[in-house]
């Protein structure tokens, strides 16, 4: 018995469903009001399975995205519906009073249409929005930022510094995280932080999937991610803002129902786009002291040890040594400049190459910098290398401290002669160098004589003289020839559409083959677009069905290739967020080159 009153439901179910309230098809604005420049969102929805979406004109709006789709289900006293939501985001580009007209859809065979929707734009800025993510405010796009269901408390970014108070040069670790208790949908990120007045360094995490825990905040427990961790090392003194991370997220919340069928199949819900900020961040950053400041300090902030080296202190002249200076701790490694090392003027010395042995962590910038130089003796004898000294500031003992590397006595015997000598550093085969090839002493017992006849008056010579002004007068002529064919943009980019147009086609063609259908039609919409908006010279603002039509009519296009194209359009939109049927991949790639073609031969 129990199982027939279930039957029962169910189909009870699927007729409230197909027999729901008559389709139609409505539009909707966010605000119906905008200022110049403003975003808002259009969205237009439909209770029925769309098989075929036409957008309207968005003359004097420029399209920032979509469309965006959504949709939902909801029951009242057991009469179920589902509606698809498609939305646009738009921008306002001048003043006036605009109407937006009507969208089509094609349902169970059945054309619809929407209302028009009319739009003031006024002058001015758009509103200020809140910027903390935690206020709940509406964004100018229409989306929310919160407070729907109290979702500014259920989702939110944060970002957590290691310190807010530090000298110029110390390091601090950011770490952007990511608390939720609701379903999430989708995820993207909008925007990441200029980290203006920083250099910055993030910190690699070779496991590319999100590590999810729990976290108990406030009181409330929350699944947490850990987003990115950034080092941080301010560049000036003063009051510096870290900006925020923004992301836009697809929530799915569940819709209130009473109806006990619904909720035995799980109840309702409908997905729902937030976009969300963290709180920026103010880092109060001292500058360094002057009471104390060595001569010799190159900006080195951190705790650090020294350690130089010689690979050998007895040699012969014009053999090859290697110094070796370390600098080892945790810092600014990375921003460290190479020290200033003095040798006798019988020393050769080359720049020297730098080794990095350095980890990042939340810890901070730690490991080993080394600067190994070449030197070169030229002659024999005692010389005495030096110590190297080298001064950083410590941010724990708020004070600078100098340190001194050991010197070194070399003793160079006398060596080969210079013709046949050649210098190697084991530290490197590319720093061999062949000394033959240095300065040599001059000699005074050359002989001066003619070897051969002299160029200067030769044949070669009254050739090469009359050539030259023969090849400036031919690149001169170039040029202009080619200022003369490239002075029209318009007309440049019109011979250029047909190979634009052809890139986009082989990414199509190769989106096919990857098996990917959406950046297929993707690609082939973009290709149509760009082509007729290079051909004609039509801004992306106007590109439009009316203003295509019109300008292929004025060009003496016929009706059959224009419907076709319009036909492509119209289906590559539509399969961009719907399955189609009915017509193969490969038939809309062959038809989209075909049109191409024939406006191109037209």
């Amino acid at each position: 018995m129990k199982v027939k009153y279930f039957i029962l439901l169910v189909l009870a179910l699927i007729t409230d469903i197909s027999l729901a309230a008559d389709i139609n098809l409505t539009a909707a604005v966010s605000k119906s009001t905008v200022a110049v420049g403003e975003q808002f969102e259009i969205s237009f929805t439909a209770n029925g399975n769309i098989e075929k979406f036409g957008p309207p004109d968005f003359n004097g709006f420029q399209v920032v995205s979509g469309p965006n789709q959504s949709s939902s289900m909801t029951s009242i006293n057991g009469s179920t519906s589902i509606s698809i939501a498609l939305s646009y985001d738009l921008v306002a580009g001048k003043e006036g009073e605009y109407s937006i007209g009507a969208a089509s859809v094609v349902i169970d065979g059945k054309q619809y249409r929407s209302n028009p929707v009319k739009i003031k734009v006024v002058k001015g800025k758009p509103a200020a929005q809140n910027q903390n993510t935690q206020a709940g405010s509406a964004n100018p796009d229409g989306t929310i930022s919160g407070n729907a269901n109290d979702i500014s408390k259920r989702l939110f970014l944060r970002a957590v510094p290691s310190k807010t108070n530090v000298y110029q040069g110390e390091q601090l670790a950011v770490t952007y995280k990511l608390y939720t208790n609701v379903g999430l949908v989708y995820n993207s990120f909008d925007k990441m932080p200029d980290f203006n007045g920083f250099w910055s360094q993030e910190i690699n995490n070779n496991n590319q999937d999100v590590q999810w825990t729990e976290e108990t905040l406030n009181g409330s427990r929350y699944h947490v991610a850990v987003l990115k961790q950034i080092i941080l090392f301010p560049e000036r003194s003063g009051k510096l803002t870290v900006d925020p991370l923004e992301m836009t997220f697809v929530v799915r919340q569940a819709v209130p129902s009473n109806d006990p069928i619904e909720q035995f199949f799980g109840g309702s819900y409908k997905d729902v786009k937030y976009k969300i900020k963290s709180t920026p961040i103010g880092i109060n950053v001292k500058p360094l002291p002057e009471t104390g400041r060595p001569a010799g300090f190159q900006g080195a902030v951190g705790d650090f040890s020294i350690n130089a080296t010689i690979d050998k202190t007895n040699l012969k002249a014009n053999d090859a040594l290697n110094y070796s200076f370390k600098v080892t701790g945790s810092g600014n490694l990375k921003l460290l400049k190479a020290p200033e090392i003095k040798v006798p003027a019988d020393i050769e010395k080359y720049d020297p190459k730098v080794t990095d042995n350095i980890n990042e962590t939340l810890n901070g910038v730690s490991g080993s910098r080394e600067y190994t130089y070449l030197m070169i003796p030229r002659h024999e004898g005692e010389y005495q290398l030096e110590p190297l000294s080298f001064s950083y500031f410590n941010p724990n003992k708020q004070s600078y401290v100098t340190l001194a590397a050991k010197d070194f006595t070399l003793n160079v015997a006398k060596g080969a002669p210079v013709s046949d000598v050649t210098a190697f550093s084991s530290a490197n085969k590319q720093d061999v160098k062949i000394l033959d090839k240095d300065i040599r002493y001059i000699k005074n017992d050359v002989s001066l004589r003619a070897s051969g006849l002299s160029f200067y008056g030769s044949l070669r010579f009254w050739l090469m003289l009359c050539i030259a002004p023969i090849l400036f007068i031919g690149a001169f002529f170039y040029r202009q020839q080619y200022r003369e064919n490239n002075k029209d943009l318009v007309k440049v980019k019109g011979k250029k559409a047909n190979k634009i147009a052809i890139k986009h086609l082989n990414n199509a063609k190769k989106q096919l083959l990857d098996g990917d259908k959406k950046s297929f039609y993707e690609a082939i919409y973009k290709g149509l677009y760009g082509y007729l908006s290079d051909k004609f010279n039509i801004v992306a603002a106007d590109l439009n069905k009316e203003n295509i039509q019109e300008q292929l009519r004025l060009r003496k296009i016929g009706d059959n290739l224009i419907d076709q194209l319009i036909d492509t359009i119209d289906l590559c939109e539509m399969a961009r967020y719907a399955p189609i049927s009915g017509v193969s991949e490969q038939e809309v790639f062959d038809k989209a080159k075909s049109i191409i073609n024939n406006i191109e031969n037209a």
